[in-house]
């Protein structure tokens, strides 16, 4: 059998992905997106219940929260590709608030936000659970969740945002919306 000559013929030729810098030296983060595509809204984007947060590349995080979403502490009743759907609407909602792609830091506050992490209370667990059926298979529970948080909320950072949480916790409205 012919083999491909663009195909290294032993293990020490393959191609290594690891960052080819100097030790203290990192790729800087990603910045602010610009609006300069022809559908790009510059004034007036519409918003409201249900009409979401446009973002870069706000798509990334719904692969963060499935590989995040092994560690989750789930309720007796609730579906791991539910909760993770939720979490992925509220990193790209993080995200766009700040005008760039969703990262690891904004998966790991919505899981905060929600108890993922095992912090909840039994009560808000139970909140949880009848709020996030089949979330992942319908636009209205998942959306339903993420307009009750305001933008104020998500614009903190992580030390501020722990200390808020149990307070959305208690006052947060999620219900069933189907």
């Amino acid at each position: 059998m012919p083999t491909d000559p663009f195909v290294a013929v032993e293990h020490d030729d393959a191609p290594r992905h690891r960052q080819n810098l100097p030790a203290g030296v990192a790729y800087p983060p990603s910045r602010k997106s610009r609006r300069n595509r022809p559908g790009d809204v510059e004034v007036g984007q519409p918003s409201g219940p249900l009409l979401g947060n446009p973002g870069p590349n706000i798509g990334y995080a719904l692969g963060l929260a499935k590989r995040a979403s092994a560690e989750f502490v789930l309720g007796a009743h609730e579906q791991r590709e539910d909760a993770a759907a939720v979490v992925a609407e509220i990193a790209m909602k993080r995200a766009s608030q700040f005008g760039r792609a969703p990262a690891k830091h904004d998966i790991e506050i919505a899981i905060a936000l929600l108890g993922y992490d095992g912090s909840a209370a039994k009560d808000f667990v139970e909140k949880r659970q009848r709020a996030i059926h089949e979330a992942a298979h319908h636009y209205q529970p998942r959306r339903a969740i993420i307009d009750t948080l305001s933008d104020d909320l998500l614009r903190r950072s992580a030390p501020e945002l722990r200390a808020a949480v149990t307070q959305w916790r208690s006052t947060a409205q999620i219900t069933s919306s189907h």
